[in-house]
């Protein structure tokens, strides 16, 4: 009887492994994305600034759907087109108009929103009109404080201190976190967030919020302190915001559209958060 070997004739390579830092992320492609994101802001506000509209407005045309892919794994069908051509005009409204006109765009387009929803019927109404309302304030209302920084007299100034110092937040909490990180703040929401996260985004937003108020916009250095301490405050608020929201609809990301970072929305989440104070801090200190 001839002896027969039990290993397999042909041992399949291993596929190594990705790269993926302490803190969860392909960190080559997410430098990569984030460098691509900062030339197209930097050479749309350098050449003719009203450009950057039209990146706000593609931003929060993905971001609706990526709220809309995420919203159905628990049966809820936001319509997606009053939202978002609603969402693109209370961006234009906002940037030509004034907050005053935002408002009423936002109501417009609300009510638009629960209108067109009537030709599905009565069953599920009430949840998709709900979580439509929350997708409008959610996304494109508070992204169009971004429209109402850049319609300052000096928008693009304005327009770059909020990227900046909100950047500087993700940057100065990651680094921290992985260098020594290890005190969850919210373990139940966000894992991976630490306090001495927090402290390193603290640290880094109040420094680049004065080096930019002394240094970019001429103002006075203890505004730039204040902007750092309400910025790292609502940027963390808003990224553990939309952790609930994943957690409670059981997705990891909104989507993969942005390598290296998830969805749209998992970049989106501390801008939207930071855009509606900051621009208030600017418009009644600063400008």
């Amino acid at each position: 009887m001839t002896e027969t070997s039990s290993a397999p004739a042909h041992q399949p390579e291993e596929t190594p492994a990705k790269k993926i830092s302490r803190a969860g992320r392909d960190l080559p492609k997410a430098i990569a994305s984030g460098v691509i994101l900062g030339v197209a802001i930097v050479v749309s506000l350098a050449f003719w600034s009203p450009a950057f509209m039209f990146i706000v407005g593609a931003a929060v045309v993905v971001a609706i759907w990526e709220m809309h892919q995420g919203l159905l794994t628990r049966g809820i069908d936001i319509p997606q087109e009053p939202l978002m051509v609603g969402g693109v005009v209370m961006v234009v409204v906002a940037f030509l108009f004034g907050a005053p006109a935002l408002v009423t765009a936002t109501a417009v387009s609300a009510l638009a929103t629960m209108l067109w929803l009537l030709r599905r019927g009565v069953p599920g109404y009430v949840q998709n009109a709900t979580a439509s309302v929350f997708t409008l304030v959610y996304i494109p209302f508070l992204g169009s404080f971004v429209a109402l920084l850049l319609a300052e007299d000096e928008g693009v100034r304005a327009i770059l201190t909020f990227v900046i110092v909100t950047v500087a937040s993700d940057i100065g909490g990651y680094a921290a976190g992985v260098l020594f990180g290890r005190h969850p703040m919210a373990p139940v929401i966000s894992p991976k967030k630490s306090w001495e996260g927090f402290a390193g985004s603290a640290i880094a937003c109040v420094v680049t919020g004065y080096l930019l108020l002394v240094h970019l916009l001429e103002s006075e250095w203890w505004i730039g302190v204040v902007l750092g301490l309400v910025t790292v405050v609502m940027a963390t608020l808003g990224d553990l915001c939309e952790s609930v929201m994943k957690r409670d609809l059981g997705i990891k990301d909104m989507s993969q559209i942005v390598p290296g970072h998830g969805g749209l929305m998992d970049r989106l989440d501390s801008l939207l958060a930071t855009a509606p104070p900051i621009w208030l801090l600017l418009h009644y200190l600063v400008f």
